[in-house]
């Protein structure tokens, strides 16, 4: 796999340890499965941390920085995009339960705008993979060499998942 979406590591270890399900973005995405590619830029902003809902913050702090050698990242995830829901942003309030921010930097984000809820299953890497770096605001990248997802197990069981889905879907 070569496809990696770039997102905060901190959201990205959230993800991967069953801490948040969701990425909600402005728009949607026709990529199905992606590598988790941990970014620092924001990570710099004095604000970053205030994003966080207060009882993530210490989790933020230890996580903001990926591993790194020489210029290559460490990448420990994958995801399969499993459904997109489209929703107003009085309804993204519902979720959450789902994500680690907190209401006031989503509703930032948004700016009342409608949301695109990703709805990601994520598989930790049976090998963690050190990737070149992926320069620029494109939130896709294509990497020139991707570890293979063979051996990779899912964070959150098939039961709690279809709970959680199923609960998005309904909103």
């Amino acid at each position: 796999m070569k496809k990696a979406l770039k997102e905060w590591n901190a959201t990205i270890e959230a993800l991967g340890q069953g801490k948040q399900t969701i990425l909600i973005r402005k728009y949607g995405t026709i990529n199905e499965e992606f590598l988790l590619y941990p970014t620092v830029s924001y990570t710099l902003k004095n604000s970053y941390i205030s994003s966080f809902k207060d009882e993530h913050q210490a989790f933020v702090k230890e996580h903001s920085f990926p591993k790194k050698e020489d210029d290559k990242v460490e990448i420990k995830y994958y995801a399969k995009c499993e459904n997109i829901v489209k929703m107003p942003f009085k309804k993204v309030k519902k979720l959450k339960n789902y994500y680690i921010w907190t209401p006031k930097h989503v509703e930032y984000y948004l700016k009342n705008n409608n949301a695109f809820v990703w709805v990601l299953r994520v598989y930790k890497l049976k090998n963690p993979f050190m990737a070149e770096s992926a320069i620029g605001p494109i939130n896709f990248a294509n990497l020139k060499k991707g570890p293979s997802t063979k051996g990779s197990t899912p964070v959150i069981d098939d039961e709690s998942f279809q709970k959680i889905l199923e609960y998005i879907e309904q909103i």
